[in-house]
């Protein structure tokens, strides 16, 4: 992996919980097509949660951060605390009313839902979020 890969450079980060349902799986499908959308740069979650220095710092650095959990459970959520990370541009999606289950592969129009209301609450954390190429940490 390139030094450069997960320094900060002003650019909002995606952090997306793929976990093992139809929520996990939408996350991560809205954080890779924000990504390709040029709305925010995917990061690597399970580097936070890992602790790694680079990728803890880049997130606690980020002038904007979009977390997607799917559900309740909150995965996304706990690992950016554990990480002291702050908890900015949060959206669970369950609380739009999508039910989680374990069909891996959720109908698409859900995913044009997600991606808006995960548009919005990127926003909604503040003004600070900024538009950027498709690179993802580990490219």
């Amino acid at each position: 992996m390139s030094e450069n890969c997960c320094a900060n450079t002003g650019q909002a980060l995606i952090l997306a919980c793929s976990g093992g349902s139809n929520v996990g799986q939408l996350t991560n499908q809205a954080a890779v097509e924000l990504t390709k959308e040029g709305f925010g740069k995917m990061f690597c979650l399970a580097g936070v949660g890992g602790n790694l220095p680079g990728f803890v710092r880049a997130v606690a650095e980020a002038p904007a951060l979009l977390v997607l959990d799917g559900c309740e459970v909150g995965c996304a959520k706990a690992i950016l605390a554990q990480a002291g990370a702050p908890l900015r541009g949060h959206l669970v999606l369950t609380e739009l009313g999508v039910v989680k289950n374990k069909d891996l592969t959720p109908p698409a129009e859900q995913l044009a839902q997600v991606k808006e209301a995960a548009k919005k609450a990127a926003w909604s954390a503040g003004p600070s979020l900024t538009t950027i190429g498709g690179c993802a940490c580990g490219k």
